[in-house]
């Protein structure tokens, strides 16, 4: 009896899947477990390691498209196992079965994140998924007497607007938010974009899953998430002295090599401890508190960025925190990161003073509220404690926040404390 291989689910927010390419052949014996595709999501090209044993007979998708989640993508018989004489009309009968619906089918909730007005949040919990499938209906909109005055000053449709306020109620912000004349938060979304002129010796590269999905969050991020920005410089004097005397110690018992970044990671973990009101997210009508650091670490990679997850970053030890990173990064370079390494991120680090960087300002990575921006370390002319014009070296250090859920003090106070553990780096190791 043929095996369909299937399409797997990948990671959270994935839909389809594109196969990058096959690592066999037909006619290859394959193994549980073996690698047989590479398949492109959207956070991230992953190895897939066949789910059966026997001989691949048969591919179905060919590199480079897009294949639904469940719809098959090979066949696999028995070793001396024949084909049957119906596997088209089996095949296309799994290929059906794996179609999505057509999209009057789909439920509303599906597409909610998409179609979010400019004041809903993400991800949409079920009490705040769009109305606008069913604004045709005789529904009774929960709103505050002021947004539906506004609404009827305006125009503006209550059915087609996600409410942010409590319960779902639609508030003032939602409908100041939304288009005159009532337009659904779905028919927004689909208004044109400003293209651009393309020339004859221009190239036009289509786009990956990964890089649509990255593109689409931002975009969210930036419209819908009010974010706010802080600068702080650090003497980065004494972490470069610390770090050289660890290294140097490491290098005659052969023990791990640390760099900058392991320890602001760890000074970032210790200050959202001292500071938990940063380790939180929104949710609506609610504030999610974390009460675990899940450190979303950003990697660059050919196609983007991913931030995989150290998991309960705050009961590891520097060392095993450098550890992490480093086999983080390497399964990022050889394609080996797992959904469960997306999973469970609280707050983001972003370093970007191996590229000269001095300082920016990063984006945050939804739904978490806060994400950290690191830049290089130079050597600057300083005033030390003397009065007197020095050399010294030193770090800019941003933070990003979400000001639904962090204050401009919560936010000041944890830089404050990353500042004072990375000028005094032995404290991190108590």
């Amino acid at each position: 009896m043929p095996k369909f291989i299937e399409m797997p689910k990948l990671s959270d927010t994935m839909t389809e899947g594109t196969l990058a390419k096959w690592t066999v052949k037909e006619g290859d014996k394959v193994s549980v477990g073996k690698a047989i595709a590479d398949i492109e999501t959207d956070k991230a090209t992953m190895e897939y390691a066949s789910p059966f044993e026997g001989v691949l007979h048969k591919f179905i998708a060919t590199p480079g498209g897009k294949v639904p989640l469940g719809a098959p993508l090979a066949v696999i018989l028995e070793e001396d196992e024949a084909p049957p004489a119906n596997l088209d009309e089996l095949i296309a009968k799994a290929q059906a079965s794996a179609a999505p619906a057509p999209a009057a089918e789909k439920k509303p909730a599906a597409s909610a994140a998409k179609t979010a007005a400019p004041g809903a949040r993400l991800p949409l919990a079920p009490q705040h998924r769009s109305r606008a499938a069913s604004a045709g209906a005789a529904l009774r909109v929960k709103a505050s007497p002021l947004a539906k005055k506004i609404a009827a000053e305006r125009g503006v449709d209550l059915n087609s607007l996600i409410g942010t306020g409590p319960g779902g109620r639609v508030v003032r912000a939602d409908v100041e938010n939304a288009p005159v004349g009532g337009a659904s938060a779905g028919r927004v979304a689909a208004t044109p974009a400003i293209r651009p002129v393309v020339g004859p010796e221009d190239e036009r590269v289509p786009t990956s899953s990964m890089r649509n999905i990255i593109a689409e969050r931002l975009l969210a991020s930036k419209t819908q998430i009010p974010h706010f920005y802080l600068q702080m410089e650090i003497d980065a004097g004494p972490l470069m002295a610390f770090r050289a005397h660890l290294n140097a110690s490491a290098e005659k018992t052969s023990g791990n090599k640390y760099t900058v970044n392991d320890f602001i990671l760890k000074a970032v973990i210790r200050a959202a401890e001292a500071q938990p009101a940063i380790n939180a997210a929104w949710d609506g009508d609610a504030i999610v508190k974390f009460k675990s650091v899940g450190l979303s670490v950003a990697i660059a990679i050919d196609d983007g960025l991913v931030t995989p997850v150290i998991k309960q970053a705050e009961k590891k030890t520097l060392l095993e925190i450098s550890q992490s990173v480093k086999d983080l990064a390497g399964k990022a370079k050889n394609k080996k990161l797992s959904p469960d390494d997306f999973a469970g991120g609280t707050i983001t680090v972003s370093n970007l003073g191996a590229y000269g960087i001095d300082q920016f300002s990063a984006i945050i990575n939804p739904p978490q509220a806060a994400i950290i921006a690191i830049g290089s370390i130079r050597s600057a002319p300083v005033v030390n404690d003397k009065g007197q014009i020095v050399v010294g070296q030193r770090m800019w250090v941003g933070l990003s926040g979400d000001h639904r859920v962090v204050d401009g003090a919560v936010a000041a106070t944890f830089l404050a404390e990353m500042r004072k553990l990375l000028e005094n780096p032995a404290l991190m190791l108590v």
